[in-house]
């Protein structure tokens, strides 16, 4: 085998927060999948429904951070299913609207009843709760603009021939 570099507590940090969050997110899935959901839909579903404009595929993709061919498949996936419903813009033919049909909103009641994974914050004491929120919100404003310099359109695919570029802290 070959030569390993020592990780930084950088590194190690950020491998422990990857870990944590895997099983967070399994756990979390495994529990939505009682209700007949998964987070990526069940986070399409709760924009849906605060939103006080239609949404077409692509702000809820600038939504969740994800790809307009994602969020579109998925969309499509869950028409099917019943759970949403799209309807071609009048003013503009290209545009689709995505909105709630009484299946999805059956289905966010029952979302709103899963809160085993959420609720494990509870263990945290307020001190730590508050100090976790301000790390999260810290941590998403810097990867925010670390997208904004790996990818400045942010539906184009990261070009394979950047340069190397070094973010501080």
């Amino acid at each position: 085998m070959g030569e390993f570099a020592e990780l930084t507590e950088n590194q190690k940090s950020y491998i422990q927060m990857g870990t944590a969050w895997a099983v967070i997110e399994r756990a979390r899935n495994l529990e939505l999948a009682k209700i007949g959901l998964n987070i990526p839909e069940a986070q399409l579903l709760y924009y849906l429904k605060v939103s006080k404009e239609p949404l077409t595929p692509m702000k809820l993709a600038r939504m969740t951070y994800k790809q307009p061919h994602t969020v579109s498949a998925l969309v499509q996936r869950m028409e099917t299913r019943g759970l949403v419903s799209t309807n071609r813009d009048l003013k503009r033919k290209n545009w689709v609207r995505v909105s709630l049909t009484r299946k999805g909103e059956e289905a966010m009641k029952r979302w709103a009843t899963a809160t085993e994974v959420p609720d494990a914050v509870f263990c945290l004491s307020k001190r730590e709760a508050t100090a976790l929120h301000m790390i999260t919100k810290k941590l998403h404003q810097r990867s925010l603009g670390m997208l904004r310099k790996m990818q400045p359109d942010p539906y184009s695919e990261p070009s394979l021939f950047q340069q190397e570029s070094t973010v501080k802290a």
